[in-house]
């Protein structure tokens, strides 16, 4: 036997031992090819590093998947209206989510454009953060009638516990916590900005939730984490609205007689949507 025959006979005798290298298994005589166990493992670290026991689950899955899916088209659960219309669904998702990830890949956000949009963010947070309490009741001389409490010597939180129809914060004595003036809705904001640390409003305070008795606790610079701190994040969130605008002239641009929810316009007979409510 001379090399190249050799040389032949080893090639032949090794390429069965590279088929079994991209298998990791047989089910009833069908392969189970390792690029499933691969696939899975990356949808489940979204494309991270899989410890042992998690590289193992997966093999496990696999396997268990192919038997039962050996049995189910032995019974012809394949042929099935029902599989049919459930196998097109699932391929437009597989389809929906390769095109956009796609997309993502081909128009990144840069990090000059995550820092402008940082910036932009930060200054527009930018002032003082209020540390306040409240009491919030219906009637004006209800709201009277505590701060004369107040000012005879009665506590405030204890007060707020008592008599604060604002469930969220009377709990906790009125603490609505650290926030911005513009978090509240503006009779609120202007009263409360006019007070210094330990002060309270003198009169009781209108908006359209009813009286509030305001004290403020403690004024500080606004706090902004720091660039680094939310870059990933904030790249993330940026990355998704480039998404949205995408879906978006995708929509408007396919034709089609169909109308979405938001092109028809409200139905005849239905209510106007409410206006949001200020949460403090």
């Amino acid at each position: 036997m001379n090399i190249k025959t050799s040389a032949a006979v080893i090639g032949t005798l090794l390429l069965p031992l590279a088929v079994m290298a991209q298998n990791i298994a047989t089910v009833n005589g069908k392969p189970v090819p390792k690029s499933r166990v691969d696939t899975l493992v990356k949808s489940a670290t979204h494309g991270g590093e899989a410890p042992p026991e998690l590289q193992q689950q997966a093999r496990d899955q696999v396997v268990i998947r192919e038997i039962f899916a050996q049995e189910a088209e032995k019974q012809g659960v394949g042929k099935s209206a029902d599989y049919q219309a459930q196998m097109e669904l699932a391929r437009q998702a597989i389809l929906i989510n390769q095109l956009f990830e796609q997309y993502k890949k081909a128009h990144p956000v840069s990090d000059a454009d995550a820092k402008a949009e940082y910036e932009k963010v930060k200054a527009a947070q930018s002032g003082n953060d209020y540390h306040a309490r409240h009491i919030l009741v219906d009637k004006e001389d209800d709201a009277k009638k505590l701060i004369a409490q107040i000012k005879a010597g009665g506590k405030f939180d204890e007060l707020a516990k008592k008599n604060s129809k604002d469930t969220g914060s009377a709990e906790n004595g009125g603490d609505l916590d650290w926030s911005k003036p513009n978090a509240y809705v503006p009779e609120f904001a202007a009263a409360l900005q006019k007070l210094k640390p330990g002060e309270m409003t003198d009169t009781p305070v209108k908006t359209q939730f009813g009286y509030h008795i305001i004290k403020l606790e403690e004024v500080r610079p606004a706090q902004f984490p720091s660039y680094d701190e939310v870059k990933d994040k904030l790249k993330a969130q940026m990355e998704q609205v480039k998404v949205q605008e995408y879906q978006e002239k995708l929509r408007k641009s396919a034709k089609t007689d169909y109308k979405f929810a938001d092109e028809a316009g409200p139905a005849k007979g239905a209510a106007p949507a409410a206006a949001p409510a200020a949460s403090k």
